[in-house]
């Protein structure tokens, strides 16, 4: 049985890691649903969060060849573990004179932030589950939605303890 995947890893900060990452998914024919990718709490150290579909075996093996990787320093499956995940989206809808109350009010039941107001269109943030983000474009939908960027997702175990240790990682050249 598949299903959406969330990884969190901890990889060297050096270029080509991210394109390394991305092409072991490619040859194995898996399709990326989610790469979030930013700065750690560690000198030296990205942190990855990625969503995929794939059933337990190969969730399994996926885990094993991203270990394999040079500049992977720790992969964590959060698929069954207790975390907090969040998207950020923009989202851009048509909102004339006269449907520009139905269209707040619409953000307001989803707590989206009103960013930009122009004379034909509104632009709103918004952050939660992906089904948050999903619910909210597809009322808007009637609308209209002009444009739309999301983030991805992004995840953080839910527990006192720390992230994994991690040791800083000094500044060398990709191999």
């Amino acid at each position: 049985m598949t299903r959406l995947r969330t990884y969190i890893m901890y990889v060297e900060d050096l270029p080509g890691v991210l394109n390394r990452v991305t092409s072991l998914f490619r040859r194995r024919g898996y399709n990326i649903d989610s790469l979030a990718v930013g700065s750690s709490e560690v000198a030296g150290v990205s942190r990855m969060t990625l969503v995929i579909e794939a059933d337990d075996d190969a969730a399994r093996r996926i885990e094993a060849n991203l270990y394999k990787l040079v500049n992977v320093l720790k992969v964590e499956d959060t698929t069954r573990r207790p975390c907090v995940q969040r998207e950020l989206a923009l989202i851009k809808v048509r909102a004339d004179q006269a449907s520009r109350a139905q269209v707040l009010q619409l953000a307001e039941v989803f707590r989206a932030r009103v960013l930009d107001v122009a004379p034909e269109a509104l632009i709103f943030e918004i952050t939660g589950p992906r089904s948050k983000i999903d619910g909210l474009a597809s009322v808007l939908a009637e609308y209209g939605v002009v444009e739309m960027v999301r983030t991805g997702a992004v995840a953080m175990l839910r527990s006192a303890e720390a992230a994994p240790e991690i040791q800083e990682q000094p500044r060398t050249s990709a191999a």
